[in-house]
């Protein structure tokens, strides 16, 4: 190949590969999002707690490979660590999202989750001195203004301010979380501690979710939507999500939150013809508005 084609052919390479990444973190914001359709199918069959239990143990199953390649890595007190920020990053959470997805659409939970990204930047200060500037603590307060206004809406003449409130604590737990690994669990492979934190979870988890086990027979479709949920939602988006991370760094790989609330609107009104409510648009586009904001620092 000649030095032009060598010349031309890089910019044709670095447009594929920003198609690729693109359509990656669209299909990654369309899984995720869809993870709160699930949830809201087989919620009310299986009960939050065993619900959570199937994701986790599914998902970790999908992630297992990873963990046995770095198995070396792991000792004893890594284990411990992994543990306690499992029950932070995962179990709390994943239940809350599971409890506010018997009670309320599918979209409530879809929303509040974007605010991930304001409280990990609120955590990131209050425990580790990071700096908040002025664009990120505006992006703060509007995010919190958009839950109030979501937590004050009404869909089928019930409240959802339960499922509001639920969705926004198991927003603060990942930002907890994610600070956590960051500072506890760096140097690792990304996989294997994914897929160790799934398996601890599940672990933690398994007698509460074994004495609160349905007795009832569980519908095919709520089988289905929890196998979807830990298999799509939990372990194969992991590999998406870390393998985008490699490729374009975290920053840029955490755009996908943008994504999260619009795909969980959709699918739920699609498929469950949940209604769309006008505290629903405002609550989100404030939230939405407010993670815009908060990672301003990010992009410069």
């Amino acid at each position: 190949m000649s030095t032009t084609e060598s010349t031309s052919a890089a910019p044709v390479a670095a447009t594929g590969a920003r198609g690729r990444t693109s359509v990656e973190l669209v299909t990654l914001g369309a899984i995720w999002g869809g993870s709160f359709l699930f949830m809201r199918v087989a919620a009310e069959d299986f009960g939050a707690i065993p619900l959570v239990e199937a994701r986790l143990a599914l998902g970790a199953v999908v992630l297992l490979p990873f963990l046995w390649q770095s198995r070396a890595h792991f000792t004893p007190a890594l284990w411990l660590r992994i543990a306690g920020i499992a029950a932070v990053n995962s179990v709390i959470p994943f239940a809350l999202f599971a409890w506010g997805a018997e009670r309320a659409p599918a979209g409530i939970g879809a929303i509040t989750n974007a605010m991930t990204v304001m409280f990990t930047s609120l955590v990131a200060y209050l425990l580790y001195g990071e700096s908040i500037g002025p664009r990120q603590f505006i992006g703060l307060v509007a995010g919190f203004v958009g839950v109030a206004i979501l937590a004050s809406g009404r869909t089928g003449g019930q409240a959802v301010w339960p499922a509001a409130l639920a969705g926004a604590a198991a927003s603060l737990c990942y930002g907890f979380g994610i600070n956590f690994v960051r500072r506890y669990l760096t140097g690792l492979p990304a996989g294997a501690v994914a897929a160790a934190n799934l398996l601890c979870g599940a672990v933690l988890l398994a007698p509460l979710a074994l004495w609160t086990w349905p007795h009832h027979a569980i519908a095919a479709k709520s089988w289905g939507s929890a196998v979807l949920l830990g298999v799509l939602c939990t372990g194969i988006a992991f590999v998406f999500y870390y393998r985008l991370i490699g490729r374009i760094g975290a920053a840029r790989a955490s755009t996908v939150t943008y994504l999260i609330p619009l795909f969980g609107v959709i699918w739920a009104w699609l498929i469950l013809s949940e209604p769309l409510t006008l505290t629903m648009g405002l609550a989100g586009a404030l939230i939405l508005a407010g993670v815009a904001l908060s990672q301003q620092r990010a992009k410069q």
